[in-house]
């Protein structure tokens, strides 16, 4: 099939968002009566999932401090729950287990998760604590936990599966994904600043609207866009702090067990919920009984029969490379620089042993293989959904991406005319008003 030389719409992304945009977009067009007939098209430089969405450990949780991210949450599970088979999705649930330092936080979450309508369970004390792990777990032996939040929505999915059910729903409609092509740039409509075309490695395509859902590489993008580096960012306070990078990158801490991912199912047989535990209480090693950290850690983890093993990871490290010379390529585990090393295995196997001994002398069974990645996130780690130059609309999902599958229809339906108050909270002049997001007492920076 020739190369396009005109789209209605130009999508820049194969993964979550890109897909799911896509997807929704066509089906628009289905309802008015309208064949799509390669008329939405989706550039990849690589392959569907070959970013961000490939390498995600496919984790899907309302658990935000956040009440924009907990109704957005709330309607991508919906999306999530509307086709299991399709996605890849395992609805099991999710556990927030956390120390008293989050108790408060986490308690806020429990009650306006009730008053959205999302089902969960809250647990306080530290004895109702243990015995509502060890009613999942009978060697559960975390110390210290006195609040326990369980989403009785949620899960995880397998990303490889979910993002080709997704492509899959897309072509059906007629959606058009070339990959192996890059974007280098794009042309702009003298008079008025608009996109005009959108200039590849293998020619021009003319366009009416361009989606950038480029996941890590949104940075390269938002220059090409002719956007700004650097902003301005009102604090609570009302003060202007001027200069503030646009983004920031971190570096995803994540990896896998390679043991029976039967080794972690529940007391009664059954694949428990995805477990995330925040505490305080000591870290040792399993390996030689040295103090590994006296503050504030946390991990996620879950048995993934599709990776045969446990997977997960644990909070992130910003990369202190200034954020202009950070190299994104070769993107995940091919990265040279941004992997997960022996120190992220050795803190996160002992951290499985400090909350089951089921766990205890399981170094052995890490996979050395790389793993892990890098996140783009904003200056103040939440995404930004917004439109620029009249018809560039950029999703800038600040890691938060892959549980955000519903992110893609609302962008859709933004641009065919339908406002989305879902997505006002994230638009990119609340830096500059001061509309920031509340910050939780967390270790990870999208909690």
């Amino acid at each position: 099939m020739a190369f396009p030389d005109f789209a209605n719409v130009v999508i820049v992304g194969a993964g979550i968002h890109g897909l799911s945009s896509a997807w929704r977009l066509a089906e628009i067009a289905h309802e008015k009566g309208k064949q799509v007939d390669g008329q939405i098209v989706v550039l990849d430089k690589s392959g569907i999932g070959s970013g961000a969405s490939g390498i995600a450990c496919g984790v899907i949780r309302n658990n935000y401090y956040q009440p924009a991210m907990r109704e957005l949450m709330a309607h991508s599970v919906n999306v999530w729950e509307s086709d299991p088979e399709a996605f890849s999705y395992h609805g099991v649930g999710y556990l927030q287990i956390s120390c008293e330092a989050m108790r408060a936080d986490v308690s806020k979450i429990f009650e306006e998760q009730r008053n959205i309508g999302y089902e969960s369970d809250f647990i306080e004390g530290e004895n109702a604590c243990t015995s509502y792990m060890r009613g999942f777990f009978g060697d559960w032996q975390a110390k210290g936990i006195t609040s326990i939040l369980h989403e009785k929505r949620g899960g995880y999915s397998n990303n490889t599966r979910a993002l080709y059910g997704l492509a899959k729903k897309a072509e059906d409609l007629g959606v058009r994904i070339i990959t192996g092509v890059e974007v280098k740039g794009f042309e702009s409509n003298n008079s008025t600043g608009a996109v005009a075309a959108v200039e590849t490695d293998r020619g021009k395509i003319n366009c009416d609207q361009v989606i950038i859902a480029a996941g890590p590489w949104v940075r390269d993008f938002w220059t090409m866009l002719d956007l700004p580096e650097k902003i301005s960012i009102k604090t609570d306070e009302g003060d202007l702090r001027d200069n503030i990078d646009m983004w920031r990158f971190w570096q995803l801490e994540e990896g896998l067990l390679s043991i029976n991912p039967d080794q972690l199912l529940t007391n009664d047989g059954k694949i428990p919920p995805v477990l995330h535990v925040d505490t305080d209480a000591p870290l040792f090693s399993d390996a030689d009984g040295s103090l590994i950290t006296d503050k504030l850690w946390g991990i996620y983890y879950k048995p993934d029969w599709h990776f045969n093993g446990i997977q997960g990871g644990s909070a992130p490290y910003k990369v202190e490379t200034p954020v202009s010379e950070v190299q994104i390529d070769p993107y995940g585990p091919s990265s040279p620089e941004f992997v997960s090393g022996p120190e992220f295995a050795h803190m996160w196997v002992s951290a499985l042993a400090h909350c089951h001994s089921r766990f205890q002398n399981h170094i052995k069974y890490y996979n050395r293989e790389p793993s892990g990645g890098i996140g783009c996130f904003t200056a103040d780690s939440f995404p930004v959904f917004d439109s620029f130059r009249e018809n560039a609309y950029v999703i800038a999902d600040s890691n938060h991406g892959w549980k955000m599958l519903g992110v893609g229809r609302l962008v859709a339906e933004e641009i065919t005319g339908k406002s989305q108050s879902l997505l006002e909270p994230f638009r990119f002049s609340r830096f500059e008003k001061g509309k920031l997001h509340p910050t939780s007492n967390s270790p990870f920076p999208w909690s």
